[in-house]
């Protein structure tokens, strides 16, 4: 693992998490718990309305948390209700936290490789459609990491499980003084989530 994407490993603090939002969590855990107790292929799509901030940070952290725990076969997604961008603001913020990233197309929606360990594989991320080919089609649990995409796409094809587990939205500070300061405390944030529900499978 990327020397500094450990070092917020070690400052995480799981008794930060309230109650009330394990319970939330409580239930990616189930899912991911029951299909590595099968040993089955873990699919964890991560879904927000453009699939351009939260949704691109949880795929990227559930990934690298699923290898600091070393729990296999877990495959991370992401996708939106529509596809834009991913927000440049989100690669700045990952490079700042310690991922190796590289912009693999410089077109209206850039492809980036996004590593956290230097032996292991790169994690794609592009917004698309939670439906692209890119992304599952059957057997995975659809997360949903926005209330509007929750609200507006009450129907998931091919989920096994959806899951509502919100984040707020850190687009309300773009172009403000605390742009940077407010993606890093989002991002750190679902980290420290997502690496509290790996943390919990056994």
């Amino acid at each position: 693992m990327n020397a500094k994407i450990s070092n917020h490993i070690e400052s995480f603090d799981f008794s930060q998490i309230s109650e009330a939002r394990k319970q939330t969590l409580q239930p990616l855990v189930d899912y991911i718990q029951g299909k590595y107790a099968t040993q089955l292929e873990i699919r964890l799509n991560f879904i927000c309305t453009h699939n351009s901030r939260r949704s691109h940070l949880s795929q990227i952290w559930s990934q690298a948390a699923a290898h600091h725990f070393n729990i296999k076969q877990v495959y991370c997604y992401s996708g939106g209700t529509e596809a834009t961008a991913m927000f440049p603001m989100v690669a700045e913020t990952l490079v700042n936290n310690g991922f190796d990233i590289q912009e693999l197309s410089e077109d209206s929606n850039p492809v980036y490789a996004v590593k956290f360990d230097g032996n292991q594989a790169a994690v794609i991320g592009f917004s698309k459609r939670f439906d692209d080919a890119f992304n599952p089609e059957s057997e995975f649990a659809a997360i949903m990491t926005c209330s509007q995409a929750d609200q507006g796409c009450p129907f998931i094809g091919g989920a096994e499980k959806r899951i509502p587990i919100t984040f707020e939205d850190p687009k309300a500070f773009d172009n403000t003084p605390q742009q940077a300061e407010k993606y890093n405390e989002r991002s750190l944030q679902i980290a420290q989530e997502m690496f509290y529900v790996f943390s919990k499978i056994n």
